[in-house]
């Protein structure tokens, strides 16, 4: 299958011609060496045993050709992020370095992060827009500038999206046929518990308790339920449960692995609104895993079985996509609920300016006065800072409702 652009190329077309050294960062198997690849001139795949031996062999770097030399899965010797960044002190070329990593740069034992000298570009899954499955007509920087028509029509519908949401943004995953995708998405989880975690120095005592913590945290998806009622749902058929010190590790370790990716609760600067709740919105880094974790297909998110997660799932699938946009924008996506739940908003977009995209989602075509209120009510608390109000939905249809407020169906969002 031919190249599918991801919006990070469009990151890396401005960044690397500039910057000497950029490392790109993302869980495993979410497209880093492919797309690293396509602008490398020399390759050490690090994860390759005599490749590391040479590299072990020579930290000075001396022995790479000229070009952009791709430093493939540098944890595998984590003190090589030192020798870039003495190059990059000693003044190399813009361009001359790419780093893929599926682990974050941790320092135990005095390895230099990098920090400053090589800069760090978030990769993560496919968002819906990155997957060639549907042409966009309303664009997302347009919104976030305030400046954006907003127009077209789909027949992209909720048996798609169902099914875009069990297919995964994982390159290698999301292209398998669809009997084989399941144990894909199976077998990924399973080496994150028998090797990657071991890789990170955390040896998994009870993987199936490990596990049972991940189908809780799936379960609560797109939810700021408190990390004390996750470790709840994690009991046993023996009644047990795992420590809480135990759930710590696993979030740090799982973190460190980009497999979570929570949201953060939105505290802007100069705060107007009071009692905004910092507790972040789990998410995991794509939501197929979440649905693999509670056995869930595209049908059974359509029936009884699984309806209870198809909204959850469809703002994790939502979610992605517009983490992907905002990262392109140098924007930051955070969620707003205020400590009473009188308010909330499921997105808060914060553009590089301090301009705000607030965006609801709804797992539905028709939008009514009740989906927007809490929007409205942010409009009224900072009228200034407003560049646009959304919410995105299963609908076939983009328009604009008579308030102003876009109605946007996520098929039809692109850059």
């Amino acid at each position: 299958m031919d190249y599918l652009r991801r919006s990070i190329d469009s990151e890396l077309d401005e960044r690397l011609p500039v910057v000497p050294a950029l490392a790109i960062d993302g869980p495993k198997g979410v497209g880093k060496t492919c797309t690293a690849r396509r602008r490398a001139d020399v390759t050490w795949s690090l994860d390759d045993p005599s490749q590391r031996e040479i590299a072990r062999a020579d930290f000075a770097l001396s022995s790479l050709s000229p070009g952009t030399a791709l430093l493939d899965e540098w944890q595998k010797l984590p003190q090589i992020r030192d020798s870039v960044r003495r190059h990059v002190d000693d003044g190399a070329p813009a361009g001359r370095f790419l780093l893929t990593g599926s682990a974050a740069p941790v320092d135990p034992s005095g390895t230099h992060s990098g920090a400053g000298r090589i800069l760090s570009l978030r990769m993560r899954p496919m968002g819906l827009h990155e997957r060639g499955v549907v042409d966009q007509t309303v664009s997302f920087s347009g919104l976030l500038k305030g400046q954006v028509a907003v127009q077209g029509n789909t027949e992209f519908a909720l048996p798609d999206y169902a099914f875009e949401i069990v297919r995964s943004g994982f390159p290698g995953i999301m292209q398998a046929p669809d009997r084989l995708r399941a144990g894909l998405l199976s077998a990924y989880l399973q080496r994150v518990i028998d090797r990657d975690l071991p890789d990170q120095g955390y040896a998994v005592r009870r993987p199936e308790t490990l596990r049972r913590w991940l189908a809780a945290y799936a379960a609560a998806s797109s939810s700021t339920a408190s990390y004390s009622r996750i470790l709840d749902s994690t009991t046993g058929g023996d009644g047990t449960q795992p420590a809480k010190t135990t759930t710590i590790a696993y979030r740090e370790h799982l973190t460190q692995l980009w497999l979570l990716d929570p949201v953060p609760g939105w505290i802007p600067a100069n705060n107007a609104i009071r009692r905004l709740q910092q507790a972040p919105k789990h998410q995991l880094a794509d939501p197929a895993l979440a649905a693999r974790l509670l056995d869930l297909s595209a049908s059974a998110l359509l029936g009884p079985v699984g309806a209870h997660m198809a909204g959850p799932l469809f703002e994790s699938l939502v979610t992605l996509g517009v983490r992907v946009l905002a990262q392109t924008e140098q924007a930051t996506v955070s969620h707003l609920r205020v400590d009473s739940g009188a308010h909330e908003i499921d997105l808060i977009v914060q553009g590089i300016d301090g301009q705000i995209l607030a965006i609801e989602v709804k797992l539905a075509g028709q939008v009514d006065a009740a989906d927007v209120r809490h929007l409205h009510w942010l409009r009224d608390q900072m009228p200034d800072r407003i560049a646009d109000l959304v919410v995105i939905t299963t609908g076939t249809t983009a328009y604009r409702r008579p308030d102003g407020i876009a109605v946007v169906p996520l098929a039809l969002l692109g850059p």
